[in-house]
């Protein structure tokens, strides 16, 4: 019997892309609130012996997580064979260790509780910085796929002559990565941050590169403060306005249209969160690996 694919609320066109792609069919489902704001799920197609897929981007996990909990534990209890999740954009991986005293390490408390609601996860460029492997977080099949190929093939295609720029020490590998395969030169910078929105960044080196575009790429972009101020300093260095690109489109509220408001000529992301800059597409990615 064929795969069944559903829709978590807000990932019906990623879901019906990956169906699609995966020659599989899309379920359906009721999931609503009630009025007291509790969840509410139905599953109405027939899961019995199949593979069930659930889409659910985490963004904003806090209100998706219930929903997809309760949808999981009815599959399984309607004998679904495998229940398995994608999420494009996976919570919870920046908060890796105590910072300070008394912090709850939550990405493992999140892995912990993903692990006992589905039997697999696909996600893409998870935040893996001090855990280097899903299986160090994951009791559970955890595979993440990369995007850099992806973005690469982007900037070739879009981007005349471009120079890739990291935000800092950390996106080394995954800069240089894009880089290669985009067959351009890159530069990663040094970043200091001060607080969840004050961040200082190093001046690139752009006197070599005045005829390049400077391209900024980053996993993440949250509150946009690394590439808003690394934006800023490039305007006094370059004639060329900056194309900055994400994989994940996080954003905070008003980040989006402060970087550019900066001076990037584009934004662009991933559409592993649903956003109005997304311009480069993942499901084939993710179908490929689901396919092996």
């Amino acid at each position: 019997m064929k795969t069944l694919v559903f829709a978590l609320p807000g990932n019906e066109s990623f879901a019906q892309s990956l169906a699609s792609l995966l020659n599989a069919e899309t379920g359906e489902a009721v999931i609503r609130r009630f009025p007291d704001g509790e969840s509410y799920v139905r599953i109405l197609s027939d899961v019995q012996d199949r593979k069930v897929v659930m889409v659910c981007t985490l963004h904003q996990p806090d209100q998706k997580l219930l929903p997809l909990y309760f949808m999981a534990k009815t599959a399984k209890e309607l004998g679904a064979a495998e229940v398995c999740l994608v999420a494009p954009y996976l919570a919870y991986m920046r908060q890796d260790k105590q910072f300070h005293p008394g912090e709850g390490v939550t990405s493992r408390y999140f892995a912990d509780l993903l692990s006992g609601t589905v039997d697999s996860l696909y996600t893409i460029d998870p935040h893996l910085h001090r855990f280097h492997h899903m299986h160090e977080l994951y009791a559970i099949p955890a595979q993440a796929l990369h995007a850099a190929p992806i973005v690469a093939s982007w900037v070739k295609a879009h981007i005349n002559k471009p120079i890739l720029i990291g935000p800092d020490e950390e996106s080394l590998q995954w800069v240089s990565e894009v880089a290669g395969l985009a067959d351009a030169p890159y530069l990663v910078l040094n970043k200091t941050r001060f607080g969840d929105r004050e961040v200082q960044v190093t001046q690139p080196e752009m006197d070599r590169y005045q005829d390049h575009t400077p391209v900024l790429v980053d996993d993440i972009i949250s509150t946009a403060r690394t590439m808003i101020e690394t934006v800023q300093h490039l305007k006094q260095l370059t004639p060329q306005a900056p194309v900055c690109i994400g994989v994940h489109a996080v954003f905070a509220e008003g980040a989006y249209e402060a970087l550019l408001q900066a001076g990037a000529s584009q934004v662009i992301t991933c559409n592993t969160i649903p956003h109005v800059s997304n311009g480069i597409q993942v499901e084939a990615l993710m179908a490929k690996a689901m396919r092996v």
